[in-house]
């Protein structure tokens, strides 16, 4: 033991770490056995070693702070794909993304069976101009497979002064060949909140993502929604909820609140006392019960998925759409003192029912798949003109305005798309909505 104690201390690297595990393996020679604590002894002799053998014989000179920081870099990222380590370039990166504004191309990413996965682009980003979509696989970035990277790394290449282009190779489900993106990052600006009067009484919400004002921002929407509508309550809300990737889970939390009076909103479990807790709704629904929809998607993932299971498992909403990311782990920011952090998955969240959404995702109450114009029109077609005795006149007007938009040839040019054009999951969750409102009516005759 004293002679391996020498020979790490004669290290260039020793002066840091090598004498570090040098008093660890004496501490534990000393005791009797090895806890379940403990860090195995000859694991311990074999880091060092690896760590010297790189550092003095790899074709290519590696400072020994950029060996420490790699091998940190390699533990954190094989734990899951959502555990990281962020110096503090990424660390600051990280505090503007929440805080709403960043530079970049407005994309969230995750690693998904080891593939960075598109999980959602943002609205009114250069990403979701560009026509990225969730569930896109990114397999180069510029001139770089992305195979090696570990999604710190991916995220810092995305990332980039405004106005500069960035390379993306993309493989897309239903694609025969890898689509190329060029792409001009800006500084992103993102609103994570919008809201439409749909018709007298409905109202519409999106949330994009879950940010620092995300739920201040929704109060203000549902306000000017009430306003639009005449200064009279709102007779129902779609709550918008497709490629939202997510952010503080306390947003969420404070989001399901919005619209329950009681019970249990998500719970989580970890192995730490403080990774355990359980978030109840307090008294006061701002629609006072009217009918609630919540649309996802594939891009749903984590704080939109806990707002969806909520809502769903209280019976407070109807969930449309489709089967949701499946992100279901809480990860914690850990600061450290050199300015830097870790971040680390700490915790798995759970419906009020008990469902882990972590790999499941939430299935929607009725699936609702997005069409393009040419389904829509096969599916009105079928479901009117292919029947025996059908009404020649029963969806005229769904079937002009289709037409018109597959033409190019407007009635009123100032006018907008029609719903069942421009968004056919929203258009389903309207219907939805109308019909839970007459149920609704009619039950408190």
């Amino acid at each position: 033991m004293t002679t391996w104690i020498r020979k790490a201390s004669s290290l260039g690297i020793a002066a840091f770490f090598g004498f570090a595990i040098a008093i660890a393996i004496n501490a534990m020679a000393e005791r009797p056995a090895e806890s379940s604590g403990d860090i195995p002894l000859e694991q311990l002799r074999t880091y060092s070693d690896v760590l010297e053998r790189v550092r003095s014989d790899y074709v290519d000179d590696i400072s020994e702070s950029e060996l420490i920081e790699n091998s940190i870099r390699g533990m954190i990222s094989e734990l899951d794909p959502h555990s990281g380590y962020l110096d503090d370039e990424e660390f600051k990166s990280l505090r503007e993304s929440t805080s709403g504004e960043f530079g970049g191309l407005g994309i969230q990413v995750g690693m998904k069976d080891g593939v960075l996965t598109v999980i959602a682009p943002i609205d009114d980003t250069p990403a979701k101009e560009a026509g990225l979509e969730a569930g896109d696989k990114i397999i180069r970035i510029d001139d770089e497979l992305t195979q090696d990277m570990d999604l710190e790394e991916a995220v810092k290449r995305m990332r980039g002064k405004p106005d500069t282009e960035i390379d993306l190779t993309i493989a897309r489900e239903g694609e025969k060949k890898p689509l190329e993106f060029t792409i001009t990052r800006a500084i992103i600006k993102a609103e994570s909140v919008k809201h439409e009067l749909l018709e007298a009484g409905m109202g519409y919400i999106r949330v994009s993502q879950f940010q620092s004002r995300t739920v201040e921002q929704m109060h203000e929407a549902l306000d000017a929604l009430v306003e639009e509508n005449d200064d009279e309550a709102l007779k129902g809300l779609v709550l918008d909820l497709r490629n939202n990737p997510g952010g503080v889970l306390e947003g969420s939390v404070e989001m399901a609140d919005a619209f329950l009076d009681e019970g249990q909103i998500v719970y989580t479990k970890g192995r730490v006392a403080d990774a355990k807790m359980s978030f109840e709704a307090s008294d006061g629904d701002r629609l006072d019960g009217a009918p609630v929809v919540v649309l996802v998607n594939g891009g749903s993932a984590s704080a939109s998925e806990i707002v969806a299971g909520a809502l769903q498992d209280s019976g407070r909403a109807l969930v449309i759409g489709e089967k949701t990311f499946g992100k279901g782990s809480v990860q914690s920011i850990m600061p450290l003192t050199d300015g830097g952090a870790i971040r680390l998955t700490t915790a798995r969240y759970y419906t009020p029912s008990g469902r882990s959404i972590q790999a499941e995702g939430i299935e929607p109450d009725v699936t609702v798949h997005q069409l393009k114009v040419s389904d829509i029109e096969e599916v009105f077609s079928i479901s009117e003109a292919s029947l025996a005795g059908h009404l020649t006149n029963g969806d005229s007007e769904v079937m002009d305005a289709i037409k018109a938009s597959a033409s190019g040839k407007d009635e009123d040019e100032e006018e907008r798309e029609p719903l069942v054009v421009r968004d056919y999951q929203l258009y389903e969750a309207l219907n939805m909505l109308k019909g839970m409102v007459i149920v609704s009516k009619n039950s408190h005759r």
